[in-house]
């Protein structure tokens, strides 16, 4: 054989190992999506309500029924395993398969290695050893409440189809503080900035909460995340580790996260996210607008949101939580709620052993003159919506609201 066959046929080698991947990746995707239908047909039949019996004075005025669920745009099939003790990573396969290439079966045995999770659904208890007064029994209380609330959801809803999932992307949300053996689940606009000064902190890192800026908290890349270890790694972190996430109605989560990208300069997402919503969505658009990207409306907002051709992809800080944390899949530890955060968050730094002065911070990270985005700004901005678009936006957060025992008190104008 010349020069020249070798060449040739190393390159077809290449070829055809690249088709083969890309057909194993189609195939995942496929099922994937065949997986986020059944879960919600399996919701739609079920006569599911939201209850959120923490906020008395957020009472809804109307909820969403499984009824209404049938319109949902985008529910996120996530599953649990059925053995407690199971290897979270599928076992390579011994054997190889006769028809295909060496290299061929090693890329194959490589995409079944880092795609299909298995977690154990067991709900493991806290240790609430370094717990020594009943000043903390009520948020405990109501701590246990929301961790079988969302376990039981899981065991009943999220049982039965098991699609394959990128490991690195499940866990490219998570944040690893070794010493006291802790992951985070960064939820944008629900006090994840505050909570990566605790890590910063706790990681030996910073002193103090109160004296590390924004760029540091968000661009300093001093605190590690769980993609960055090996399989060996991620999965004894998993498996150790105390798992925490912090959570927040989705409605005030993305009025909060529309206000503060597009009604304050901004120079990524006007350029990048406000060009092209205002390009399709708006009629009529001047220069200078489709130019900057500046003066996003609302209502444009929420049509990019809702369309299935979005001119531009999804962002993490209106993203389903459900597709961040993956909680039917990774058994958090600890929920916390950004209704309660200080409480929360605190009673969770005890549980970990923090030090005793290390406190969650209060303050606001960006805008600190600016009103919070609470429930009254929330029906300000709905108002600005048609209803039927409204109850659409709903459908969208559906299995946000329904994991995390939300109800949905804006859906009235």
């Amino acid at each position: 054989m010349n020069l020249k066959q070798m060449y040739v046929s190393v390159l077809m080698f290449g070829v055809g190992g690249l088709l083969l991947f890309m057909y194993l990746q189609a195939w995942i995707d496929e099922q994937y999506a065949e997986s986020e239908e059944n879960l919600k047909q399996q919701i739609s039949n079920q006569d599911i309500k939201f209850y959120y019996t923490e906020e008395p004075k957020r009472a809804p005025k109307m909820l969403i029924t499984s009824q209404k669920l049938d319109r949902s745009h985008a529910v996120l099939t996530e599953t649990v395993s059925s053995q407690a003790n199971a290897n979270p990573f599928l076992e390579i396969a011994t054997s190889l398969t006769p028809e295909l290439s060496e290299e061929q079966q090693k890329i194959k045995l490589l995409l079944k290695q880092f795609k299909q999770v298995n977690l154990s659904p067991v709900m493991r208890p806290l240790n609430k050893s370094l717990i020594k007064d009943d000043h903390w029994k009520a948020i405990d209380e109501v701590q246990e409440k929301r961790r079988a609330f969302l376990y039981n959801f899981c065991k009943k809803y999220i049982k039965e189809r098991r699609p394959l999932i990128h490991l690195m992307r499940m866990v490219s949300r998570i944040y690893v503080e070794d010493k006291h053996k802790l992951l985070y689940c960064e939820v944008p606009k629900a006090g994840c900035s505050n909570w990566k000064r605790v890590l910063l902190v706790l990681n030996g890192l910073a002193k103090s909460t109160y004296n590390i800026t924004h760029d540091t908290v968000h661009y300093g890349r001093h605190l590690k995340k769980l993609d960055s270890y090996d399989l060996k790694g991620i999965h004894m972190r998993l498996k150790t580790y105390t798992k925490v996430i912090f959570v927040r109605d989705p409605m005030e989560r993305l009025v909060s996260a529309f206000r503060d990208k597009f009604e304050h300069p901004n120079s990524y997402y006007h350029p990048v996210f406000g060009k092209s919503i205002i390009k399709k969505y708006r009629h009529n658009a001047d220069g200078e607008a489709l130019t900057t990207g500046s003066g996003v409306q609302f209502k444009e907002f929420i049509q990019y949101l809702l369309d299935s051709h979005r001119p531009i992809g999804m962002d993490i800080h209106w993203e389903q939580i459900s597709k961040l944390c993956h909680p039917c899949i990774i058994n958090y530890d600890f929920i916390g709620k950004f209704e309660t955060l200080e409480e929360d968050a605190n009673y969770f730094l005890r549980l970990i052993g923090a030090p005793e002065d290390l406190t969650f911070p209060n303050f606001k990270d960006r805008h600190s003159t600016e009103e919070r985005t609470n429930s009254e700004v929330v029906r300000q901005y709905l108002a600005e919506i048609p209803a039927t678009e409204r109850q659409l936006t709903y459908d969208f957060y559906s299995l946000d609201y329904l994991m995390f025992n939300y109800s949905a008190p804006y859906v009235e104008p």
